[in-house]
């Protein structure tokens, strides 16, 4: 038990200093840094680049640079899926180590917003975690630890996870995308800022569906 004790608080006192050093490193995450590194991977340049945001996500760096860049790099369609693919990898890993190694400093991170987590989710399981995925209402970086303290599978969450941020990922994927088109003016430019425009409208409407899948849900478990 004491070996058990002493590895997560070193575990935990390593993450607490990456994420210190992220903190004061994480101007260099730029999409010129990104190009660059991507380009000198070669063939390994997909792989690199979802570890590199899965290690991003568990450090509290910003997201939504690695999706532009997500976009620009590897286009609408790919990018996505690289994008996804480690936005998940990164919140799963979040959650294993609020789960097993720092539940005492995830809660403190976390505060009183894990009762309202543990709340919704004891009370709709993964539907709950499918609306804070469409309904940013909490920090992602945040809400992947603090979802580790609730009693929720692994699975549920991972699926979860990964199926209800599609949308928003996409949406942003092809904006990186689209703004890398008009910088290097390629043809089309027109086609693609009215596409971004309504991707970006559709996610302003997306709460409207939201609150309808909550309420079908919670109808479904009151019957």
């Amino acid at each position: 038990m004491k070996l058990e004790r002493w590895a997560r608080i070193v575990l935990a006192l390593m993450l607490a200093a990456g994420i210190i050093v992220a903190f004061f490193y994480r101007d260099r995450l730029s999409f010129e840094t990104l190009d660059d590194v991507i380009k000198e991977a070669g063939l390994w340049g997909p792989l690199l680049f979802m570890i590199i945001y899965a290690i991003a996500t568990v450090l509290f760096l910003p997201g939504s640079i690695l999706t532009f860049a997500g976009g620009a790099l590897f286009g609408p369609l790919a990018g996505t899926f690289y994008n996804l693919t480690g936005a998940t990898l990164g919140a799963t890993l979040a959650f294993l180590v609020a789960r097993y190694l720092a539940s005492e400093w995830a809660a403190r991170k976390a505060g009183d917003r894990v009762k309202q987590l543990m709340q919704g989710v004891q009370e709709e399981g993964w539907r709950f975690v499918a609306f804070t995925r469409l309904m940013p209402l909490f920090p992602f970086f945040l809400l992947n630890y603090a979802l580790g303290l609730t009693r929720i599978r692994l699975a549920h969450y991972i699926l979860a996870t990964y199926v209800f941020m599609l949308p928003g990922a996409f949406a942003f994927t092809y904006i990186g995308y689209a703004g890398r088109e008009v910088a290097q003016g390629a043809e089309g430019m027109i086609h693609k800022i009215l596409i971004a425009l309504g991707l970006v409208a559709a996610l302003v409407f997306l709460p409207r569906f939201v609150k309808r899948f909550r309420r079908t849900g919670k109808r479904s478990n009151n019957k």
